[in-house]
C-alpha cells in the first residue's frame, strides 16, 4: 500500500497495546488491542462500489453521531468499508484529509476499543 500518510503505520503501532497482523484472505493490515480491531488498512479493488474501489483506506471505529459530522465535513471520510457502517468509518488515504484529523481519528478509534476491554486489561495496557 503506497500512502501519502507514511507516518500512519508507525503511529498506529505506537498506541498503547497495539498489535499488527496481516489477513491474507482480505489483504488487510489489522491493528488490534488484545485481538480487538481498532484500525484496518487496505486497498479494495474489483468492487462494485466505486467510492472505495482502487483507493488506499483505513477503517476506524467511530462514534455514530460523530461519523455523520465527519462525513459531511470531509469528502475523504466514508462509511466503514466492509464493517458496520454505523460504528466504523473509512478514511481515504489518497485525498486531502489533514494529518492532524487522521491522527485524532486513529487515537479516538484506539480509545473506543480500549474502553470496551475489562478494567484490569486497560490498567495493564496503560501500565497503571
Amino acid at each position: 500500500i503506497c500512502m501519502k500518510y507514511d507516518w500512519l503505520d508507525h503511529y498506529l503501532l505506537s498506541l498503547s497495546g497495539a498489535e499488527k497482523d496481516y489477513k491474507p484472505e482480505w489483504a488487510w493490515f489489522r491493528y488490534m488491542i488484545r485481538g480487538k480491531l481498532f484500525a484496518a488498512v487496505c486497498s479494495p479493488s474489483g468492487m462494485k462500489d466505486e467510492a472505495y474501489n482502487g483507493h488506499d483506506l483505513v477503517n476506524l471505529k467511530c462514534d455514530p453521531a460523530r461519523s455523520e459530522i465527519l462525513r459531511a465535513a470531509h469528502p475523504e471520510i466514508l462509511p466503514g468499508f466492509y464493517c458496520d457502517k454505523r460504528t466504523w468509518i473509512a478514511c481515504l488515504l489518497d485525498g486531502e484529509l489533514p494529518d492532524d484529523v487522521l491522527r485524532e481519528l486513529c487515537a479516538q478509534s484506539h480509545e473506543l476499543v480500549l474502553r470496551k476491554l475489562p478494567k484490569y486489561v486497560q490498567r495493564e495496557i496503560l501500565g497503571e
